[in-house]
């Protein structure tokens, strides 16, 4: 699970940046010095892509969140204790537990304002449907989704900097178990008159 969301973040983090980077499309009467760049995509295909990862991954986590539901409890339980002065937690664990808050507050935002975007009829760019403005424009919106995403994507990193370590471990011990069942595998493969 844990591999399928750094997987499907990694993608949207990358189709976002590519957005941050180049977020105005069209010859605009050669006012756009950036029309027509191509990086590796056309951008309908980095929309799509950061679309699709952004779906699979709140896919994931509504997945994930279940699994890690009583730990979730235990650091909220943490937190709280932490605001009023009376955690147990060291500096370094205060410090994570801030990271984690961080990141699960600004993905949450950046996911409803992206769903925002995805499911509400006019709300995404250049629709010939008007804006139905909920709550704020789709300019507001717009700004909510990019800012909360680069601060996700920020904390993100921050968090896979400070544990990878963990993360190394972890896809050593799988990147070794998947090549012992690959090797598994091939030897169980009966011989053909070609190969010998």
């Amino acid at each position: 699970m844990d591999s399928l969301l750094f997987v499907s973040g990694l993608i949207t983090a990358i189709s976002g940046i590519f957005f941050l980077f180049l977020p105005v499309a069209g010859y605009q009467g050669g006012r756009n010095p950036l029309y027509g760049v191509t990086i590796f995509f056309e951008r309908h295909a980095w929309s799509d892509i950061h679309i699709w990862a952004s779906v699979a991954i709140m896919a994931f986590a509504a997945l994930h969140i279940p699994l890690h539901w009583k730990w979730i409890m235990n650091m909220t339980k943490s937190g709280v204790k932490t605001v009023f002065g009376k955690s147990k937690l060291n500096k370094y664990s205060q410090f994570n537990l801030g990271i984690n808050i961080m990141i699960g507050l600004s993905g949450l935002i950046c996911g409803f304002s992206g769903l925002y975007f995805l499911l509400v009829p006019g709300a995404f760019h250049n629709s010939i449907i008007p804006d139905p403005m909920w709550l704020f424009t789709s300019l507001t919106w717009d700004l909510i989704h990019t800012w909360s995403g680069v601060i996700a994507i920020a904390a993100s990193t921050l968090h896979f900097y400070i544990h990878w370590k963990w993360f190394y471990k972890v896809f050593r011990k799988y990147g070794q178990a998947f090549g012992k069942n690959l090797k598994g595998n091939q030897a169980n493969q009966p011989v053909s008159a070609q190969q010998v």
